[in-house]
């Protein structure tokens, strides 16, 4: 049985097969399980379980900055030690690879590619946040 839930601006979740306080966990069937929780300001969060997968709505800022990378308006040098793929989700940003008089800019939406022994200076000229591999 997979009720949607709806949220409403209350202490409590309403279905019209359950109902669900704030701040609780209750195991709608065997494979399915709702969390909600009250959060500052009256809005609520959920998350939801099933067959081992997780998918939490309007999730903390602090889990997601853990997930990638961040930095103000800023400009200093970096060494790729490894080759890094990266997608930035928002900013912009201008590469002087060392030895160039020119630059390469990206900025949110693009996926980048940066070669292994890389020597470059990092020009952030909008705030960065993005998700970054190194092979």
């Amino acid at each position: 049985m997979a009720s949607a839930a709806v949220l409403r601006h209350q202490p409590a979740v309403h279905s019209s097969n359950f109902i669900i306080k704030a701040n609780t966990t209750r195991r709608i069937s065997s494979s399915l399980r709702l969390v909600v929780r009250a959060a500052a300001g009256n809005t609520e969060k959920m998350a939801a379980e099933k067959m081992g997968i997780k998918i939490e709505k309007n999730p903390d800022e602090s889990k997601l900055t853990s997930l990638g990378w961040g930095c103000p308006p800023s400009k200093f040098p970096w060494t790729y030690d490894s080759k890094e793929t990266c997608f930035l989700l928002k900013g912009k940003v201008k590469v002087i690879p060392d030895g160039e008089s020119d630059f390469v800019e990206f900025g949110a939406g693009d996926l980048v590619e940066f070669p292994k022994g890389m020597k470059c200076t990092w020009d952030v000229t909008e705030t960065v946040d993005k998700h970054y591999k190194f092979e």
